[in-house]
This record gives C-alpha cells, sequence and structure tokens, in this order.
C-alpha cells in the first residue's frame, strides 16, 4: 500500500475545487494526457471521469469511478486499466491550521496487478504520488480564489471529451 501526503498551502475549499473538476485530472494526475467530466456530475458516487494516456501515435482511453464521495472530507476512486486490473485511490483532505494536508493511498484493487502487488510497485507508486501531489499543490495555489465552486457541497462539470490523439484503446 502507498500512502503520501503533501500539505497545500491554502484552505481545503481551494483543493476541493480542483478534485470537483474532472477536466483538471490531467493537469495533476502523472501519466494522464487528458481527461474529462464523462457525465456531468462528477465527483458524485457513481459518476465517471474519462481519461486518455499517449504512446507517441498510440492513445489509451480509461475511465476512472468515483465510489465513495464525503465533500470537504474525502474522495475515493477506482480507476479502471483495462486488462490489466482497477485501481483504489483514496484521497483525504482535512484542514491543517489555514492550510490543507492532503492524503492519498493507492494500491492495486483487482486484476494483474493485484495479483503482482509488490513492494517495488509500492516503491515505484510513491515516486508517481511525490510529482502527482507537487502537481496537485501547485495547481491548487497558482489558481485563484474562486467563488460558488469553492463549496465543498457544490457538484461541477461539464460532458466533454478529448478529440485528439492517434488510434486508440478503450476500458
Amino acid at each position: 500500500m502507498a500512502v503520501r501526503h503533501q500539505l497545500i498551502r491554502k484552505p481545503p475549499a481551494e483543493v476541493w475545487s480542483v478534485l470537483r473538476d474532472g477536466d483538471l485530472y490531467s493537469r495533476w494526475v502523472v501519466g494522464t494526457d487528458d481527461s474529462w467530466n464523462r457525465d456531468g456530475r462528477w465527483p458524485a458516487e457513481g459518476s465517471e471521469i474519462g481519461y486518455a494516456v499517449r504512446f507517441g501515435p498510440l492513445e489509451y482511453r480509461g475511465r476512472t469511478v468515483s465510489r465513495v464521495y464525503e465533500p470537504g472530507k474525502r474522495l475515493e476512486l477506482e480507476s479502471m486499466g483495462g486488462r490489466s486490473g482497477s485501481v483504489r485511490i483514496a484521497i483525504t483532505v482535512q484542514a491543517w491550521a489555514e492550510d490543507t494536508l492532503v492524503i492519498v493511498d493507492e494500491h492495486p484493487l483487482s486484476g494483474p496487478t493485484a495479483r503482482w502487488h509488490n513492494a517495488v510497485l509500492d516503491a515505484a507508486i510513491q515516486v508517481r504520488h511525490r510529482a502527482m501531489l507537487t502537481r496537485l499543490a501547485r495547481l491548487v495555489e497558482s489558481e485563484p480564489a474562486s467563488g460558488p465552486a469553492s463549496d465543498p457541497d457544490a457538484e461541477k462539470g461539464t460532458e466533454a471529451g478529448p478529440g485528439r490523439g492517434g488510434p486508440r484503446v478503450d476500458a
């Protein structure tokens, strides 16, 4: 199990304004080239965002499902990786004085990655989390304080999708 934390120098509401925007995931989730809100309900439980990963001219499209959403507290996701299985990503957001402590806990849930899960895989996930949480902090800290989207109970999202890329493989 790979658990990592990051102190973000903004209040929790500003972190949630980024987490609630499915279109922004590709700006902070390492490995994704594009992301989009698939059903306009993100991050309500059962809602989905799509994502694209590109390897040269090839494009893989996957989806991530919101499994648990407690506004202002936590978001648990299941990222579907096609034949490789799925991964659980739990994001906890807590106030830390005037700042925010974000904790990410990720582990393989199903498929070959779950069967082959080991300390080496956890070490790789730790490296990815370090970069991912740094990107999240930079994004949140660079965004101006937003109005209604800062409300942790507000639901936000638009239905969109990428229209570019080469040959694709869908999850």
